[in-house]
Parts: C-alpha cells; structure tokens; sequence
C-alpha cells in the first residue's frame, strides 16, 4: 500500500510540473485578424474559439450613465465613454460591421462557448468611483450570467485588483501593470501577474518567484516567434498574442 502510495504521489507531481510546462494561448482582443473579424468583437471571440485556445481576451469600460461596454479605448468615434450616454453609443460601428458590444452582448455569447475562457480586462477609469462602479456592476453580471469560473480578470489598476480580490476572491484575478514583484501583487489579493514581456527579459525570476507562491503567469502581447519562444522557455502559462495560431503552434512543437 505505501509503496502504491508514492507510485501516485510521484505521478501527480510528474502530472503538475506538466501543467505547469504547457504554456496556453490567448487571443488578444480576440482572434481579430481573421476574415470577418475586429478587435473586441463577438466574431473575434467566436473565431478564438474556432481556433481552439485556451481564452479570448477583451476590454471593457463604463458608459457615462453605467453600461459596461467592450472597447479598448477610451473613446470610439470622438466620444469619450465615460462622458457618453450609451444611447449615443449603441448604433456605433466596429470595423467589421459589428454594433459596439455591451459587455452583456459577450457574455451571452460566451456562455455558447465554454471551451474558451474569457480573459475580461477592466480598463483604469478616471476616478476610483468609476473604478469601484464598473468592478462591482462587472462581476454581478457575471454571476449572473453563472460564468464565475469562465471568466478571468486582468487589469492595469491595482485599485481595480482589490475591489476583484473582494467581490470575487475565488476567481482568476491578475495585475497587468508589469512594476512590481508577485509578492507584492499577491499581498493585495491578486492571484496572477500578467505582465509584459521586457518586463521578464529583466526580471526572468519573476516567473518562478510567481510559480513558488502559487500564481499563475501570462505575459502579453508577443507577436515575434522568437520572443514567443523565449517566453515558452520560461514556463510562463499563458502567453497574450494577435498571432494565436502560430502561438499555439510553437506550443505545440516545443
């Protein structure tokens, strides 16, 4: 009996250091550059998942009357989301056609989708207000939505990060600003770096500092082959990419 004991003990520490080897990929602003498709767009999303990697990543930001939409930036078409009313917003055009996407419109069409995870980046705000609305109205929607383990958070504001770490401390939650060491972002809540690749050309250590205290890694957005392979030789675990299936296919070749 011990010694099938530590035959399983072994082999799920085998099975682990395996995972933790497999880097995964994920779509930046969705799978943007395929026919049909537009960054931040539900086509990029559905093309993501045709694609088959892990998570499809994407952006939101609040209206100036509280509608969470996905953007990137923080205006579209000369107007200013957060001074905008979404009823001057609604009708607006992506560059495949698309109407603007509420961040209801994603998660509805997420949910058709389990088998990719949506990697939803809440964009810094001008005030903290702005900041603590669009993190509480996000995730009520996504538990509404019941896509709790679905969906992963990263953000650029630290403020954003805590506000996540308390209305959804079981989720996948990572900083993006690529400052400071992963002690320090786990000590605000934060389950995960998501940082820059220069940013692990200067700090490699970071990646098993990170690894040691339990946090996952993804690092964006690398679109040099070379620079993803550097990547893949750290072990990161995800790798943010425009180039998804050659990312996956350096991935899948190492």
């Amino acid at each position: 009996m011990k010694t099938r004991n530590l035959l399983m003990a072994c082999a799920c520490a085998l099975f682990t250091l395996a995972g933790q080897a497999q880097t995964q990929v994920i779509a930046h602003r969705g799978f943007w550059k395929a026919e049909g498709s537009a960054q931040n767009s539900i086509a990029g999303l559905k093309k993501a998942a045709e694609a088959k990697v892990y998570g499809s990543e994407f952006d939101v930001q609040l209206t100036a009357d509280g509608v969470v939409v996905v953007n990137h930036d923080d205006a579209i078409d000369g107007l200013v989301i957060g001074e905008t009313a979404y009823d001057k917003l609604k009708d607006l055009k992506l560059k495949n056609g698309e109407k603007l996407p509420t961040l209801a419109d994603y998660l509805e069409a997420g949910k058709k989708l389990p088998d990719v995870q949506l990697i939803l980046e809440i964009k810094p705000h001008k005030t903290k207000a702005q900041e603590d609305q669009i993190a509480e109205t996000t995730v009520k929607m996504v538990k509404e939505y019941g896509l709790e383990k679905q969906v992963e958070y990263i953000s650029f504001s630290m403020n954003i990060c805590e506000q996540l770490a308390r209305l959804t401390p079981k989720s996948e939650i990572a900083y993006l600003k690529s400052d400071i060491a992963p002690k320090d972002v786990k000590a605000k809540g934060a389950n995960g770096i998501d940082y820059h690749y220069k940013a692990f050309e200067k700090h490699p250590e970071w990646v098993k500092e990170a690894h040691e205290l339990g946090m996952k890694v993804n690092v964006w957005t690398v679109n040099n082959e070379k620079d993803m392979k550097k990547m893949i030789d750290l072990n990161v675990d995800y790798i943010t990419t425009d180039q998804p299936l050659e990312a996956a296919a350096l991935v899948a070749g190492k």
